[in-house]
């Protein structure tokens, strides 16, 4: 008689995980999905061989191990579909994962108790599952490197696009600081005003105050984070013929990471300081002079625990994720004392983009969930200006700080990639989102844009600029570049065809 393999516990420990990053590709490091896979695989591995011992069964074992996997990374799917279930009984309201947790560990008692149990020859069962598990496996490496083989050689056509800097500038003198400091998702006046019944003008008349060129009228060039930075750092739009989505991604990750900013000012001798966001396209940048760590919950992680058993348990992971956001906001008021010579600092801040975390004085939000990649997310008006509030705040004690303690006046912009996203959660939410009203497009494009330059720059500013052209207007003035300005448009695309762009600048202008 043959002898049996068990080789399924190690398949289902990695194909969950490689399914995600497949579902994900582009947006997702490897290097990551190699590491969770190990870990996961390690943990099969070591409780594999406990159970064996203790059963004296290699087939029991490995039916155990792979149930508890089955069960666990399968709890957050059936999480999604009961959705935002809540069953009330004598006033006490009873969430989703209070009734699911316990259902699942009814599952795997059973399963682990009439697998020790049973008498039968596990044989058959186990090569089905072999069979079964390196199935799925083996579509979800098809799917990774059909991709990587694709995309690998346009984005190496692309790279040269990316490398060449304009040369006609000054090259020697005493350079300022350069924070560019992205707030995802955060609004301007107007929609603050007339989306979300919110005055501002406490936050913009002590931008005004301190000396930031408030732009008023400003607009994302596109609404989505990979475009956006993409474009603002390489100051110019995109061209998407003859690409895919799946490639654009992968093309646009390598602008944001080694972009013409960055190169430009690398060759005028500044340091490129990278604040690691925990979003992977402006996570860890092998480019940087310095990679600033301010946490290990990043947004692949995220994903994958509301996917697994462990989403009952995401309060303990919220914290983790509120302060990697404060250490970014106390790291960057004392970059400019750790560091020496002219920096060009880089933070993409992820709030007040959901997840809803902090409250209007930073106080954790109660029932606060790790939900961050959907439309939806963006339907709690109450979450996100709770949120916004208090990044105003964190906001104007950085700026405190760094204006009080520099003794070079720093350069700094203030900037959000798009706008918040209400609207078009409710135009979802409502099978609408097709309908590209002007209130939406709107709520999308327009942004926060402030600016703190040298008072010869600020002529050079108006009240339209728009992402494309911040960098235009500050390498004209700081190094005497003739850079000409681009005219200022807004693209729009849906979630599912992001790279699918429609000029809507003169519906929102």
């Amino acid at each position: 008689m043959k002898k049996t393999i068990i080789i399924h516990p190690l398949f289902f420990a990695v194909y969950p995980i490689l399914f995600l990053y497949a579902h994900n590709i582009g947006y997702v490091l490897l290097n990551e999905v190699l590491v969770l896979a190990a870990i996961t695989v390690v943990f099969s591995i070591f409780f594999f061989f406990f159970l064996k011992f203790i059963l004296k069964s290699k087939e029991k074992a490995g039916l155990i191990i792979s149930l508890f996997l089955l069960l666990f990374f399968s709890y957050g799917h059936f999480a999604n579909i009961i959705g935002d279930f809540r069953f009330t009984v004598n006033i006490i309201t009873i969430g989703a994962n209070k009734i699911l947790f316990p259902i699942w560990c009814i599952f795997f008692l059973l399963g682990t108790y009439f697998s020790i149990k049973t008498r039968k020859n596990l044989h058959n069962l186990t090569n089905l599952l072999n069979i079964v598990s390196a199935s799925l496996l083996i579509i979800s490496l098809v799917n990774v490197t059909v991709y990587g083989l694709k995309t690998r050689k346009v984005v190496q056509r692309n790279i040269e696009s990316t490398t060449n800097y304009e040369t006609n500038a000054v090259h020697s003198g005493t350079f300022p600081d350069i924070y560019y400091i992205i707030l995802d998702g955060h609004a301007n006046s107007r929609t603050l005003k007339e989306v979300y019944d919110y005055n501002d003008r406490e936050f913009t008349d002590y931008l005004v105050d301190k000396g930031f060129y408030v732009v008023s009228q400003s607009r994302a060039n596109y609404v989505h984070t990979f475009l956006s930075l993409s474009s603002s750092l390489n100051m110019e739009y995109h061209n998407m013929l003859n690409h895919t989505e799946s490639e654009y991604c992968m093309i646009a990750s390598h602008m944001i990471k080694n972009s013409k900013v960055v190169g430009f000012l690398k060759e005028r001798g500044y340091k490129f300081i990278n604040f690691r966001s925990g979003c992977t396209l402006t996570d860890y940048n092998r480019y940087a002079d310095i990679n600033i760590h301010s946490g290990k919950l990043d947004e692949f992680l995220m994903v994958l625990i509301r996917t697994t058993m462990l989403r009952a348990f995401e309060k303990c992971f919220i914290e983790s994720a509120r302060g990697r956001i404060l250490r970014i906001f106390s790291q960057l008021a004392e970059v400019q004392h750790t560091i020496k010579g002219p920096k060009f600092i880089f933070a993409h801040i992820l709030v007040p983009h959901p997840p809803f975390i902090f409250g209007p004085n930073g106080e954790q939000v109660r029932g606060a969930e790790l939900e961050m990649g959907r439309a939806e997310s963006w339907e709690d008006k109450e979450g996100y200006l709770g949120q916004l509030i208090f990044v105003d705040k964190k906001i104007k004690e950085l700026i405190d700080k760094i204006l009080s303690e520099t003794k070079i006046s720093p350069i700094i912009i203030l900037q959000s990639d798009h706008g918040p996203g209400y609207i078009w959660a409710e135009k979802l939410k409502k099978g609408m989102e097709e309908e590209l009203t002007e209130d939406m497009l709107k709520e999308r494009t327009e942004i926060l844009n402030v600016y703190y330059l040298p008072d010869n720059c600020n002529d050079l500013l108006y009240d339209s600029i728009t992402p494309v052209n911040t960098f235009r207007v500050i390498f004209n003035c700081l190094f005497n570049t003739n850079y000409d300005l681009l005219d200022d448009k807004s693209y729009f695309s849906h979630i599912k065809q992001r790279c699918k762009l429609i000029d809507v600048t003169d519906k929102i202008k």
